[in-house]
């Protein structure tokens, strides 16, 4: 048996940041299933940190974390376009890009096509841009975490598919493929599959409810060079949009299919709808897709995150339904993560955004 201060269930963005945080508490393992870390939807993320992604208070972690970001992200920037019947939702995201003082600007559907050539003018009545958006380089990220453990000593064990899970009165002891493991704190990041975590360990579930997202990946207009156009999404409904290398571009009719936890496979009817959306709302044709995939985003029942220890369970905590937001929300959840695992305070700059533990412990959602 391999005795360690923390365990963690999940080598995703959540698993790891948080774990590399408790490495400096104690020592550490991470049981992640696959044959590396990050091979679900943490591998299969676009990663643009951006504020058109969730409501407050994933805005608000958003902003939050922006900094930290830094690191890992260049700047491109965000266009957020709107027909004339989205403009409402357009006035929604100004407000919060006004609220965390982004560099933006509100501009007309012409100067959005001077930024997207290809766009049409019905797609587009009125647009944001936003100058402060990020692209992730999400294979740093999840590598500094890696390297923070392996400085700390703690350990990421690939491979090791968790079958039984046990509470002997002081620690948890988890079966992962042939081996066993013990600690008194049990951290349940495993994304789409932790409910399934859960109910191994006879811990209440939170109904997290995995959703398949599809992108497609296809060429761009011949000898034009698209590394400049920005990253483009609809406010509400529809698509977005973003350059892959000079010639290439990747896009997402931004589905969410309600999914069993599984290893997520794009199915025909999505990737014809990303492209139908995509030639709906622009003059790019696509005749052929280059190539296409498809990662499961898990959400909560109220689509917010959940971070916290499980009632009746001693030891067992919660960080999941990151949704979606994970890269972009990391740098500010593992550190309420980490309060939450060890009691300590939460986070002064969290608490002074108006955050509060309550709000992202389970429960609220009577576990």
């Amino acid at each position: 048996m391999e005795r360690c201060d923390f365990l963690v269930i999940g080598g995703g963005i959540a698993g790891l940041s948080c774990a590399a945080r408790l490495a400096a508490h104690g020592r550490v393992v991470v049981l992640e299933a696959e044959s590396a870390p990050g091979y679900h939807a943490s591998g299969r993320s676009v990663a643009v940190a951006h504020f058109g992604l969730g409501e407050r208070l994933v805005r608000t972690l958003t902003a939050l974390s922006l900094p930290a970001l830094a690191e890992h992200g260049t700047r491109h920037p965000a266009l957020h376009i709107a027909s004339s019947a989205q403009l409402e939702a357009l006035d929604a995201l100004e407000d919060t890009h006004r609220q965390f003082g982004c560099d933006y600007a509100r501009i007309s559907g012409a100067e959005a096509r001077a930024l997207l050539p290809v766009l049409k003018s019905e797609a587009c009545a009125a647009a944001l841009v936003d100058h402060g958006a990020l692209k992730l380089d999400t294979h740093a990220m999840l590598q500094a975490h890696m390297a923070a453990l392996r400085a700390a000593g703690s350990t990421v064990v690939t491979g090791a598919r968790v079958s039984a899970i046990a509470h002997d009165g002081a620690s948890w002891r988890v079966e992962a493929s042939g081996e066993t493991y013990a600690a008194p704190l049990l951290i349940n990041a495993a994304g789409a599959w932790a409910d399934d975590i859960a109910r191994l360990a006879g811990v209440s579930l939170i109904g997290i409810e995995p959703r398949r997202r599809t992108v497609i990946s296809f060429a761009a207009l011949p000898d034009e060079d698209v590394r400049e156009w920005p990253f483009t999404k609809t406010v509400g409904e529809g698509f977005y949009l973003l350059p892959e290398g000079a010639g290439q571009l990747l896009a997402s009719s931004m589905d969410q299919t309600p999914s069993q936890p599984c290893d997520a496979a794009p199915e025909e009817l999505d990737i014809a709808i990303a492209a139908d959306r995509v030639e709906q709302a622009t003059t790019l044709p696509i005749r052929r897709i280059a190539h296409s995939w498809a990662g499961l985003r898990s959400f909560a029942p109220d689509e917010l995150p959940v971070i916290g220890h499980a009632a009746g369970a001693p030891g067992f905590v919660w960080v999941a339904g990151q949704g979606g937001a994970g890269f972009q929300t990391a740098p500010a959840l593992s550190r309420i993560a980490e309060s939450a695992v060890l009691g300590l305070p939460f986070p002064a700059d969290c608490a002074a955004a108006d955050l509060a533990p309550e709000q992202f412990a389970p429960a609220r959602l009577g576990a």
